[in-house]
Parts: structure tokens; C-alpha cells; sequence
């Protein structure tokens, strides 16, 4: 056991040199850590080791180690985004599959340590996660853990409903429009020919929030009146934690495609044997095969594609197709020889999911990836849409706002009687009426008092509720009028 390691840790230190020399990448010092299957697992199923226990979790523990268990999945990267890096490697798995990984999480932790949309995030939150475990543990033992653990069920139904942009929105808010200020000795000469200003009107009712406010964890931390202490502080907890796995939701496709890129670069360059290159190939073209599901894009993929792509192009290895295209459109950003190593740290640096896939995914990608739009017909799936236009945008439309329903608080003195009124930004796709109402019950308990949702179902505008007892609706469904009797 001793040699292997021994030969492990030679392996870590080669691929190390590597992958930090020459390339361009700098990724954070990573602590690398050989664990068993089950811990694997767990650490993929909390996000984090040491995260606070919930039934969710063991839910997704014992899902992914089934697949595990009867050969479905696997788990072979596992890097948790902090600062030294923490990678896990399976026991059990071959050198060389070690090896890619080894490579491919030098890639993740240069994409958490240098991607803008990672620059606010805590890179000591494994620490962190283990103190409010600990804190959520002892309101466990206060409280009940049936109580702890339903108050999490109501927190953790709107965890995602947080603000990626809240310290950009706040800022231009605060910054606003500003009257110029002269601030001179001549500012009695320039006030000569200005009007009064008008009177203002009488104090008006204070508008909670003053805009619609897209983070509403936030929101019942501020305003709700019904939260206790302990509870006030897991639902911080839980907003912290989504904090630090936002920016990982928001380039899933260009994290993922970015490691895949180095590893391959990183172990072509390395010196292995004919088995090794065998095993690395088969295994390499594993995690880039298209998605046998059907019902969503293979990040690694497709992120790779796009930067093998950016970096093709930029180097101006362009076809006639594209020469026309670029010169039809008059492109200030032109590519040009040599130009794509330095294209594709800079997409790495400034872009998130949404611009990177708007941006850089072609008409020539979207047909090789043979991407298209489909939908469900009489029990069967048929291509509705290949306009690679339309294909692009479907894709990047699904990943606005990570999939979930965009919803702000649009009051929360709703008929000036504490009640919680949320908007829907309706975009196309219908809430799913039982989930809304489930989750307007866990609202409730959060905020004590009637909640409401502004919705639209087959066109026209509606409001569903939960008072505390009984499920709300308004308008009512119109109900079928009675058949014709003779």
C-alpha cells in the first residue's frame, strides 16, 4: 500500500509540474486525499464535508451510491472550492484514472481561483460549513431535531431564490443619479435663476420593499416578524451556503468544459505507456460523450467543444464559411494567428454560462454537436427545432436563473395587512400549480402570514395563495358548463 502511494504522490507532483509550467494555468495549492467509495459519496451529496445533516442529503447519498453500487455512475472528480484546494481520488481507482483527475481538478481550481464570477466567494467555507454544523447541531438538542429539521424543510424550498447580482444592483442603487454639486464661492450666483422646488406631498405609505427584491432569503431575514434567533441564524446559514455554490451553478458548462480541456492537454504531454494511453483515451472520450438521456447537454462536453473551438478560430484557423461570416459582420474582435491561447484565458476570466454559450456557441458547433430543440407529441419525442439560432437561445434560456422560476417580492404589506406578495416573471413555462402551493405553505411558516404568487396559467394573469389553513385562488377556474339535457 505504501509503494502505491508512494507512486501516487510522484504521480500528483509530475502532473503538478506539468500542468502550472508553461501552460498559463494558476490554480490554488491542492491538498489531495485517497478516501473510500462511501465518503465519496457523501462529500458529493452534502456539497461539503461537514455540512450541516438533513434528510435531503442522505436522499442524495443514497441515490448516487446506489448507482454506484450496481455499476450505473461513478463519481471520479471531486474538488471542493476553497483555498488550499481540497481533491478527493477513489480508492480503488487505476493510476491512471487518478491521473486524469489529478489534471482535471488543476483545471477546477484555476477556474475557482481566477473566473471573475468567483471573486466574492469565501475560500475558507469547509471550515466554515463544520462551525455551523456544529451551531445547527446544538439547536438540534434545544429546539427538537423534528423542529430544526421542518424549519429547514420551509428554508431549504427557496434556497435558490437569492440575488447572484445583489452587491452590483445595491451599489447602482445607492450610487443612483446624483444632482451636481458645484461646491464653490459663486454658488449663491448660480442658485439666482432656479425655481423652487414644489412642495412635497404629505408622508405616503412606505413601500416594503421600495423595488422588487429578487433575493427573498434576504428579505425574511429584514422583514419577517415570526423568526426566533436560532432561526434567523440557519436561515443566514442556508443563504451563505447557496452564495457559495451560486457561481458554481453559473458555469457548470464552462467549469466542467475547462478542466476537460486541460486534462486532455495536460496527459497528452505526459510520458505514459501504451495501457496507460489506451485507458486514458477511453476514458477521456467517457466523460465527453454527448448525453445518452436526451433531455440536457453534457457539460464537460459541450464546454470543451466551445473552448477547442475558441481557440481553433482565434489562432485563425478559419473555413471559408467563417472568413465570410466574420468579414460580412465586421468583427472588431478578429481572430488572428496565435491569437487563441490568450482568447480562451480571457473567456475563462470574464464570462459565466449564459454569455459564454450566447457568445461562443456556433452555428458550426450547434450542428456537430447535432443539438436541436424537441418536444413530447402523442407519446413519442420529434425534433421541432434545428435553426441553430434558436437551439442556442433555447439552451441558454433553460439556464436563466439556473432552470427555477425567476420570482421577486413585490410587496410585503400586500393590502396593508403584513401579507407577502411574490411576482412570477413568466417567461413561457407555467409554474406547476402542487408545487407552488406546497411551497407557499413553507412560505407561510416563514413569514406568519398570508403569501400570495402573481402567475400566469393559459394566458391570463393569476393569483394563488395559502392563508394558514386553506389554498387560495384567484380568479377562480371558470368550471365547464353543464352538458345539454333533453
Amino acid at each position: 500500500m505504501s509503494t502505491e502511494l508512494e507512486v501516487l504522490r510522484r504521480a500528483i507532483d509530475e502532473i503538478w509540474e506539468a500542468g502550472t509550467q508553461g501552460t498559463g494555468l494558476a490554480p490554488f495549492p491542492i491538498h489531495f486525499e485517497v478516501v473510500p467509495p462511501v465518503v465519496m459519496y457523501e462529500v458529493g451529496a452534502y456539497g461539503l464535508p461537514g455540512r450541516f445533516s438533513h434528510w435531503t442529503h442522505g436522499k442524495a447519498f443514497h441515490h448516487m451510491k446506489t448507482m454506484y453500487d450496481y455499476g450505473l455512475s461513478k463519481i471520479y472528480e471531486l474538488i471542493i472550492n476553497t483555498n488550499p484546494a481540497q481533491a478527493f481520488l477513489m480508492a480503488g481507482n487505476s493510476l491512471i484514472q487518478n491521473k486524469l483527475v489529478i489534471a482535471h481538478v488543476i483545471g477546477h481550481s484555476d477556474f475557482f481561483k481566477n473566473n471573475a464570477w468567483f471573486q466574492h466567494t469565501n475560500r475558507q467555507m469547509a471550515e466554515t460549513a463544520g462551525v455551523t454544523a456544529e451551531r445547527i447541531r446544538r439547536y438540534e438538542r434545544e429546539h427538537g431535531e423534528r423542529e430544526v429539521e421542518e424549519f429547514l424543510d420551509a428554508v431549504l424550498s427557496i434556497q435558490e431564490h437569492i440575488d447572484p447580482n445583489l452587491r452590483i444592483s445595491r451599489r447602482a442603487r445607492e450610487q443612483g443619479p446624483k444632482r451636481r454639486s458645484r461646491g464653490t464661492e459663486y454658488d449663491d450666483l448660480w442658485r439666482l435663476g432656479e425655481k423652487p422646488e414644489p412642495e412635497k406631498p404629505g408622508p405616503s405609505r412606505r413601500r416594503i420593499p421600495e423595488e422588487p427584491e429578487k433575493d427573498l432569503l434576504l428579505f425574511l431575514l429584514q422583514h419577517s416578524t415570526e423568526l426566533e434567533d436560532w432561526q434567523r441564524d440557519i436561515l443566514n446559514i442556508v443563504r451563505n451556503e447557496m452564495l457559495y455554490f451560486l457561481p458554481q451553478m453559473q458555469t457548470k458548462v464552462m467549469n466542467e468544459g475547462w478542466a476537460s480541456f486541460w486534462h486532455s492537454r495536460i496527459l497528452r504531454e505526459m510520458d505514459l505507456t501504451p495501457e496507460e494511453h489506451l485507458e486514458f483515451t477511453r476514458l477521456h472520450a467517457g466523460v465527453l460523450s454527448p448525453s445518452s438521456r436526451g433531455t440536457s447537454v453534457n457539460p464537460y462536453y459541450v464546454g470543451f467543444k466551445i473552448f477547442e473551438d475558441i481557440e481553433r478560430r482565434w489562432n485563425g484557423e478559419l473555413t471559408d464559411d467563417e472568413r465570410r461570416e466574420y468579414r460580412e459582420q465586421k468583427q472588431e474582435d478578429w481572430p488572428h494567428a496565435g491569437g487563441g491561447r490568450a482568447k480562451i484565458f480571457e473567456v475563462r476570466e470574464l464570462e459565466n454560462d449564459v454569455s459564454f454559450l450566447r457568445n461562443y456557441l456556433t452555428r458550426r458547433l450547434v450542428e456537430e454537436l447535432d443539438l436541436y430543440i424537441y418536444r413530447r407529441e402523442d407519446d413519442e419525442w420529434v425534433v421541432v427545432e434545428k435553426d441553430w439560432r434558436k437551439v442556442r437561445d433555447a439552451i441558454v434560456d433553460s439556464m436563466t436563473n439556473f432552470g427555477y422560476p425567476y420570482l421577486v417580492v413585490q410587496d410585503g404589506d400586500h393590502r396593508r395587512a403584513g401579507e407577502l406578495l411574490l411576482r412570477h416573471s413568466f417567461d413561457g413555462r407555467e409554474l406547476d400549480r402542487t408545487y407552488a402551493m406546497r411551497t407557499l405553505r413553507y412560505l407561510y411558516r416563514l413569514w406568519g402570514r398570508p403569501v400570495h404568487v402573481e402567475t400566469t396559467v393559459q394566458g391570463q394573469p393569476v393569483t394563488w395563495g395559502f392563508d394558514g389553513e386553506n389554498e387560495l385562488e384567484e380568479p377562480e377556474p371558470e368550471e365547464a358548463p353543464a352538458p345539454a339535457t333533453s
